[in-house]
């Protein structure tokens, strides 16, 4: 599903080069739930933001599907980010001013589909939401954003959720609750997850881990039934 050969990021400031991503080489699986690990700075979201096909890598070969992404135009990049990926993110991302069943809506919005309205109210149930679909994001604990916010990144049926820090700013109980909504998506649907977390107990949920540090894969683990599945 994903493939990454020699990916390499670099960022200019001014005269200074920032190398986020130093040569990552990884593969992970159709159906697999995986977490990525690293201390603050090591490139974890940005090799999640090249993965979502948010960023362009500066060298190196990404294959998604079995297409390089690198061929493709930005119409096609748009489509893969709309329908193949859901996101989600550490701070929600939901627009203030809009109910719950509102922003679920809105990654059909771009697809014109006649029948947004229910897609999105039945991703809203999916995530045990349905009940608070009119409510604006003010009005929702922490724990619920993050469930409407699962709920959008659903509603297109994606391939694949990538979670940049979906737990980072919750309570541990609302944390384990998001994270059992991941493994349920992963396991009965066969979504294949990818979260970025600092939190052990969250990753020790995944099926393996992969460790960055200074843009580098150091190590990687299994931690579930999968094995490391890092490429030589």
């Amino acid at each position: 599903m994903i493939e990454l050969k020699d990916i390499i990021k670099t960022y200019h400031m001014g005269q200074i080069e920032i190398r986020a991503l130093q040569g990552v080489s990884c593969r992970i699986e159709k159906g697999e739930m995986v977490a990525i690990m690293g201390p603050s700075g090591c490139g974890k979201s940005t090799l999640m933001n090249v993965m979502g096909c948010l960023d362009v890598p500066t060298s190196g070969s990404y294959l998604l599907d079995g297409a390089e992404v690198s061929k493709l135009s930005d119409s096609q990049l748009a489509d893969v980010r709309n329908k193949k990926i859901g996101f989600v993110f550490q701070n929600f991302n939901l627009i203030p001013r809009t109910s719950a069943v509102d922003n679920v809506e809105l990654p059909m919005l771009y697809g014109n589909r006649s029948n947004s309205r229910k897609l999105a109210q039945e991703a809203l149930e999916r995530v045990g939401m349905s009940h608070r679909a009119a409510h604006k994001p003010a009005e929702l604990s922490g724990g619920e954003q993050q469930r409407v916010a699962i709920a959008r990144a659903l509603v297109n049926n994606p391939a694949i959720i990538l979670a940049d820090e979906p737990t980072g700013n919750l309570d541990s109980r609302s944390s384990l609750d998001i994270i059992a909504i991941l493994e349920e998506l992963n396991r009965q649907d066969g979504i294949t997850v990818v979260v970025v977390t600092h939190e052990q107990e969250i990753a020790a949920r995944t099926q393996r881990i992969i460790f960055l540090r200074d843009g580098q894969i150091v190590d990687g683990q299994s931690a579930g039934q999968g094995g490391i599945g890092i490429l030589s």
